[in-house]
């Protein structure tokens, strides 16, 4: 695409994916990597890297306290404030759940900006790498093979239709909760075990292993007494998550909670959803270099 890309802060997604921008023709400037040994010698400075780039690649999520990048790797902070006051109109931002205070400045600035974790495309690819890290917490985590045990997915969201499809693929008797009438037609179509919420309560004792998808309380204290012991619950929702961890602790229920799966598990591919889902928006706003 011949861009010239400013990987600013993130993970080892953020990494992998400045090598395939590389790979594909673009130029790729990093920064905010310099606690790793092999970045530590990198002499450029905030203003060069931000001004230097096109398009601008902050990580996902773009910030974890609301105030500076997300950037683990820095050896110094990455105010966001200063980020966008150092772009000019003619340059883009995309970023990883971006909160609605960084899109009104933006817009307020003239700043072209998109948040890649809002598309469809991408919540979707994510959902694989998201699914697999979750079987790989209930191998290493439980004494019994998942084939012909029992499970329960809570949602059938995209999260929940990639795990129930791989863990029907493995062997084990897939339960997946849903609210809507139309799930869990689809759910029993697929040759899963439909569970409306209301017979969770029924269900639950049953299972070996329950895997939440729904980023909301719902395995309050009254459902988690009727969790066996032996049970251990993954958690994937985003925080705060849809488990209520002091009445499991107090139950002595095994908890896990599993965020950014894709970036831990396969960041290679991370890096590739990304890559495909930032070239599928500068294609639709058809961004091009201002000379």
């Amino acid at each position: 695409m011949g861009l010239k890309y400013t990987i600013l802060g993130g993970d080892k997604r953020s990494l992998e994916l400045g090598k395939l921008l590389m790979k594909d023709g673009n130029v790729v400037c990093i920064y905010g990597f310099d606690s790793l040994e092999q970045y530590k010698y990198e002499s450029v400075r905030l203003d060069e890297a931000i001004e230097y780039a096109d398009v601008i690649v902050g990580p996902l999520p773009f910030s974890t306290d609301n105030i500076n990048v997300n950037a683990p790797f820095s050896i110094e902070v990455i105010p966001i404030d200063k980020v966008f006051n150092l772009m000019s109109e003619k340059q883009m931002i995309v970023g990883g759940k971006f909160n609605i205070e960084y899109e009104e400045k933006l817009k307020n600035n003239n700043l072209k900006s998109a948040d890649y974790f809002e598309r469809e495309e991408m919540q979707v690819l994510n959902a694989i790498p998201t699914a697999e890290g979750a079987i790989q917490i209930a191998m290493e985590e439980t004494p019994i093979t998942l084939h012909n045990s029992n499970v329960i997915v809570l949602g059938y969201g995209r999260i929940g239709k990639s795990l129930s499809k791989t863990l029907y693929g493995i062997g084990a008797n897939v339960h997946v909760e849903a609210r809507k009438y139309s799930d869990l037609a689809w759910i029993k179509n697929y040759g899963y075990i439909p569970i409306h919420i209301r017979e969770l309560k029924t269900y639950l004792p049953r299972m070996n292993i329950v895997f939440n998808t729904i980023p909301q309380m719902i395995l309050n204290k009254e459902l988690l007494k009727s969790i066996d012991n032996d049970c251990i619950i993954i958690d994937l929702a985003s925080k705060p998550g849809g488990v209520d961890l002091e009445a499991a602790k107090e139950l002595e229920i095994k908890v896990i909670s599993a965020l950014g799966l894709p970036g831990k598990v396969a960041p290679v591919t991370a890096a590739m959803v990304i890559k495909d889902t930032i070239y599928n928006i500068i294609e639709e706003v058809n961004f091009k270099i201002c000379q």
